[in-house]
């Protein structure tokens, strides 16, 4: 049998040690994927460190290599080497991968997410931000 001083460690919260359990971090869902995070900061800012996407995404460095590759075998970015660095260039038409918007195109998606003078420069119409209240 436990002892009563053993059930109210248990109900408050408790280890035997009297520490506090840890918090555990609840993980928020997002409407867009990392693939999708990780073609903006690239569309932002086309020279950007893979370590910097990850930490702008918060995924790992190798996730975004991942990543990065995956968007580059099927055409979305092209990697172009300069120097000791990368620059990356995006496709904007080519179709996004799923059927319910495989009508829509990589410069739909960007068009609605890019502020104005990136997706300009990505040759993209430049879609005015509504207001927030």
């Amino acid at each position: 049998m436990y002892s009563t001083s053993y059930h109210i460690v248990k109900e408050i919260g408790l280890s035997a040690s009297t520490k506090p359990e840890p918090e555990r971090k609840e993980r928020s869902w997002t409407f867009l994927s990392n693939h999708a995070h990780v073609l903006l900061c690239l569309a932002r800012d086309p020279d950007m460190r893979l370590r910097d996407v990850a930490d702008a995404v918060g995924i790992t460095e190798r996730a975004t290599h991942r990543i990065v590759t995956e968007l580059e075998a099927v055409g979305v970015i092209e990697r172009i080497r300069e120097g000791r660095r990368n620059h990356y260039e995006v496709d904007s038409s080519i179709a996004l991968r799923h059927p319910l918007e495989a009508d829509r195109t990589v410069g739909s998606l960007l068009e609605s997410l890019l502020e104005p003078a990136d997706a300009r420069r990505l040759g993209l119409r430049a879609r005015p931000r509504k207001k927030s209240v």
